[in-house]
C-alpha cells in the first residue's frame, strides 16, 4: 500500500513542496508547487535573516501546510540548505517552521542538512529515471547560495557544495542592470575560483553525461527550446546542446531584469538573478567540455525534492 508524504525543499531563493505516493521507492506526484521567497535576501552580506525574509517564508510554508491537510498526508520532512547553514538567527526560523508543520504532524519542524547529503538527495531524485548506461553521472544542482556537484552511477562516488549560486553572485557582484562588463568578469573570477576546489574533489573527467537541476537550469532548456510557457513535463528530460547552452546564457546576462521578466517562461522570481545563474553554468560548461567532453546538458525536474520525500520512507 502506498504511503502518501511530502517533502518541503527551502532554499536561499525558493520553498518547494512535494506531495506523493510512495510505493516501492517509486514515487506518484500528488501535488508539486515552487514559490520564490528569496529566504537567503542580504544573507551574505548581514549574516541573517530578514524579517521580511522569514515571513515571505511562512505565509508560503502556512499555505503548504494546509495543502498537506488536505491531501492527507502521513509524512513529512521539511529540509533547509544553503541560507540557513550560514545564518546567526537561525532559531527564529526553527521556531516558525515547528510552529507552522506541528500543526499538520505534531513534532515536525525543519532540519539543516549539510552540503554533503544535500548533494546525495540530489542525486537520488535526479537519476531515478535515467538509463544507467549514459553514467556515470555529474549532476549540477544549481541553487541560490550554494551548487552541489555530485559525480555517480548507482550510488554516490563524490560530491562538493561550492559557494555559489545566483543570489550569493548577484548580491555580490552584479550590481547594476544590466551588470556592466566589469561586473561580469568579477562574478566569472569569482565562480573560477570557488570552481577549483570542487572539481579537484569531484573526478568529473569520470562523467559521460551532465544533469542539470533547479530553476536555473530548467528556465534555461524552457528558453533554449524557444518555450512560449513553462512546460515541466516538456522540460523533463529535455537536452540543450553546449551550443544553445552558450547562447541563451550569454542573452540573459546581457539583458536588463525588466526584459527576463517578460519572457514568456520566466518566473516573476527569478529574473533578478538568473543572470548570476547564467554565469555559474557557463562556467560549469566550459569545464566539464574541458575535463570529461561533455558538450550537451540534460535538464531533469526531478531533484532534490523527489529525494527527499523519498528519504521520508526508506534509507
Amino acid at each position: 500500500m502506498a504511503l502518501r508524504a511530502a517533502g518541503v525543499d527551502c532554499g536561499t531563493n525558493s520553498i518547494r513542496l512535494l506531495i506523493a505516493d510512495v510505493s516501492n521507492g517509486k514515487l506518484r506526484d500528488v501535488h508539486r508547487e515552487t514559490r520564490i521567497v528569496r529566504l537567503g535576501q542580504g544573507v551574505d552580506a548581514t549574516g541573517q535573516f530578514a524579517p521580511e525574509a522569514i515571513e515571505r517564508t511562512r505565509v508560503a510554508l502556512a499555505d503548504y501546510a494546509e495543502l498537506m491537510k488536505t491531501h492527507g498526508v502521513q509524512r513529512v520532512r521539511m529540509v533547509a540548505t544553503s541560507a540557513a547553514r550560514d545564518v546567526g538567527n537561525r532559531d527564529e526560523f526553527f521556531a516558525m517552521t515547528g510552529e507552522v508543520l506541528g500543526g499538520v504532524l505534531p513534532g515536525a519542524v525543519a532540519e539543516v542538512i549539510t552540503g554533503v547529503e544535500e548533494a546525495a538527495l540530489s542525486f537520488r531524485g535526479a537519476v531515478g529515471e535515467l538509463d544507467s548506461a549514459r553514467g556515470p553521472f555529474v549532476v549540477v544542482d544549481l541553487g541560490g547560495g550554494s551548487t552541489e556537484i555530485v559525480l555517480g552511477s548507482d550510488e554516490v562516488v563524490a560530491s562538493y557544495s561550492a559557494d555559489i549560486g545566483c543570489v550569493r553572485l548577484t548580491e555580490r557582484c552584479l550590481h547594476d542592470d544590466p551588470p556592466t562588463p566589469a561586473q561580469v568578469q568579477a562574478a566569472r573570477q569569482f565562480v573560477r575560483d570557488r570552481l577549483g576546489p570542487a572539481l579537484q574533489a569531484v573526478p568529473v573527467e569520470q562523467a559521460r553525461t551532465w544533469v542539470g537541476l533547479a530553476g536555473t537550469m530548467t528556465t534555461l532548456s524552457a528558453l533554449a527550446h524557444n518555450m512560449t510557457a513553462y512546460d515541466p513535463a516538456a522540460i523533463h528530460l529535455s537536452w540543450v546542446s553546449g551550443a544553445d547552452l552558450a547562447a541563451v546564457c550569454e542573452r540573459l546576462i546581457g539583458m536588463t531584469r525588466a526584459q527576463r521578466a517578460a519572457l514568456s517562461p520566466m518566473h516573476e522570481g527569478r529574473a533578478d538573478v538568473i543572470g548570476g545563474g547564467a554565469i555559474v553554468v557557463q562556467e560549469l560548461a566550459r569545464e566539464l567540455r574541458a575535463r570529461a567532453g561533455i558538450d550537451e546538458l540534460t535538464v531533469s525536474e526531478h531533484d532534490i525534492l523527489d529525494g527527499i520525500v523519498l528519504s521520508v520512507t526508506s534509507p
